[in-house]
């Protein structure tokens, strides 16, 4: 019976702990940069986040986040009752990533558009080399 307990407690920590490192409960948006040509997490990466203003038409920053030493920021857009729904950009700055590596690249920033249309989490990863990039909904 003890050792049951035992098990229960370390799978149950090892599940919340799994959860917890990718996405914060109380924030609708994260996102994550690999660095493929590394391979390795971008540390140290500023993110930006900005709204679509419909009414006229210009993007807003929301706030402006560093990646941790596992490329992650968890802690975009709080969930607010009345929702977050509408257009979002992340602005990734990569230029000063590359320059402390003494490592050339093409793209100075890299923009991610895309849509919240409902309550669930919203996961905007990159994987990121010098000279290319490619994004996707993670979870």
């Amino acid at each position: 019976m003890i050792f049951m307990k035992r098990f229960l407690l370390a799978f149950f920590g090892f599940i919340s702990l799994s959860f917890s490192a990718q996405e914060n409960k109380g924030f609708q948006l994260s996102s994550h940069i690999l660095d493929i040509s590394q391979g390795k997490p971008a540390g140290s990466v500023v993110i930006e986040l900005e709204k679509y203003n419909e009414t006229n038409r210009q993007w807003v920053s929301i706030g402006k986040k560093q990646t941790d030493n596992n490329g992650r920021v968890s802690d975009f857009l709080p969930y607010q009752k009345a929702g977050n729904n509408g257009k979002y950009k992340l602005v990734f700055f990569i230029e000063d990533y590359y320059k402390h590596k003494n490592i050339e690249s093409f793209y100075p920033s890299i923009e991610v558009i895309f849509q919240i249309k409902d309550n669930e989490h919203y996961h905007v990863p990159i994987t990121l080399s010098p000279f290319g990039y490619s994004t996707y909904r993670g979870s």
